[in-house]
């Protein structure tokens, strides 16, 4: 099985999160590309889509864009990437925060 791999920072990547109305700071993160978080996004269901909204409202979906992670999201990237691309990302859901960039 492939492995896909988290991104330490050394310096943390601030992102807004438009409804706490704060910058969110990460020390870590994961690029996926373009095509892929469309594709997870669209296999959302309603519930899991409003809560990625949630966090992520305001964002354009496209490359370059940064993304607030967060624990649900994390298993569907997970999930993602095991089931489709036979690829793990053993760190990505050990409940750290995180963020995604578009690439």
């Amino acid at each position: 099985m492939n492995q896909l791999t988290m991104i330490n920072e050394t310096t943390p990547i601030n992102i807004p999160h438009h409804t706490y109305k704060r910058e969110c700071r990460y020390t870590r993160g994961i690029n996926i590309p373009l095509a892929d978080i469309e594709r997870i996004l669209y296999g959302l269901s309603d519930d899991a889509l409003h809560y990625f909204e949630f966090h992520n409202i305001a964002k354009e979906i496209k490359q370059g864009t940064l993304l607030n992670g967060y624990a649900g999201l994390a298993n569907i990237i997970s999930d993602y990437y095991k089931n489709e691309k036979n690829i793990e990302i053993p760190e990505l859901t050990n409940g750290r925060d995180f963020y995604v960039k578009i690439v």
